[in-house]
């Protein structure tokens, strides 16, 4: 690690001192960390459970891993539109019943680029999901520059949030992107210029990200200091973090979980991955400066080029660029 590279981390360790200091992380019997919502007064589990990978196992299996979650404080669940074809979304519908739905902070996403398919998309994954309200809706996959711009066009899809936010649909408005943290810093421009605040933001936060297009070096810093809150997906990105025999699961998300993250959100596809992920909040304590170092020291040389970050040097994870129907 050079020292410019070091500087970033200690400035990084800073903030999540401060985040820290602003929203205190609360331990409870589970093991669960608690931690708050940006500026929206949300306390939320600060492991959130991912929604792609819940259409792996066996239906059964799915809901059993969402009830098993709720029962155990991760009350943060991840979701979208577009998952599996609406499996993920459908599945968690189903076990969000009997009284599970109110243990929950609901988050799914759309992609819907105009007004009309994203109130249809809003529309509908309300239905797979079996609520009145989703608690958290982001805009997904704001991975061209001109996504900022289709989002706040006149007919674009903030009109349609808008309306259902009033019709109480949803309640807060977030966005989410995994390719370039240009496009999200764009984003955060151009909500300024239509003086609009969002109320979070996620983006990929693993022990590679710092090395290659890194968002928690380059976005972090702002969503912090405009009380947006951080939510960090790919921790491991799918295992192929893992494949580098770089870094282990738990050093995974307990690097994730030292940034002023207030979720970071794991994909559990077993009984097994949900167990760790508990784990992984039960055993996090905040890390010194060197722990940070150490960690990046070995991810360096295999994050050089993102081979390990493949969904932001290809296309194999962007879903709207496979489908761009789903833009509308």
């Amino acid at each position: 690690m050079d020292r410019r590279q070091a500087l970033n981390v200690i400035a990084g360790a800073s903030l999540a001192a401060l985040a820290r200091a602003q929203s205190p992380a609360v331990h409870e019997s589970s093991g669960m960390i608690y931690r708050r919502l940006g500026s929206t007064g949300e306390r939320v589990s600060a492991i959130g459970l991912g929604g792609y990978h819940l259409s792996v196992p066996s239906e059964q299996e799915a809901i059993l891993i969402i009830r098993s979650a709720l029962d155990r404080g991760m009350n943060f669940l991840d979701n979208c539109w577009d998952y599996a074809d609406g499996v993920s979304e459908v599945r968690m519908g189903k076990a969000l019943r009997d009284g599970y739905r109110q243990k929950a902070f609901l988050m799914t996403k759309f992609d819907g680029r105009t007004k009309q398919a994203a109130a249809q998309q809003i529309d509908q994954s309300l239905q797979r999901l079996q609520t009145d309200h989703i608690d958290l809706i982001q805009y997904h996959e704001n991975i061209r520059l001109d996504d900022p711009d289709r989002f706040f066009a006149e007919g674009g899809a903030l009109e349609a949030v808008l309306t259902a936010k009033q019709a109480g649909k949803v309640r807060y408005i977030g966005f989410t992107g995994h390719k370039d943290p240009l496009v999200h810093e764009r984003m955060l421009d151009v909500a300024k210029q239509h003086n609009f605040h969002f109320d979070s933001c996620q983006m990929p936060l693993n022990p590679m990200d710092a090395h290659f297009r890194s968002f928690a070096n380059n976005v972090v810093p702002k969503l912090v200091e405009e009380g947006i809150a951080v939510l960090g997906m790919k921790p491991m990105a799918s295992g192929l973090i893992l494949k580098s025999n770089t870094v282990t699961p738990m050093e995974c998300l307990h690097y994730a979980l030292n940034l002023p993250t207030s979720v970071v959100i794991t994909g559990c596809d077993s009984m097994k991955i949900l167990d760790q992920a508990f784990e992984a909040a039960r055993t996090f304590k905040p890390m010194t400066e060197a722990d940070v170092i150490a960690i990046l020291d070995k991810t360096r040389l295999a994050a050089a080029h993102g081979q390990y970050e493949l969904f932001k040097v290809s296309t194999m994870f962007d879903g709207t660029i496979q489908n761009p129907q789903w833009m509308g």
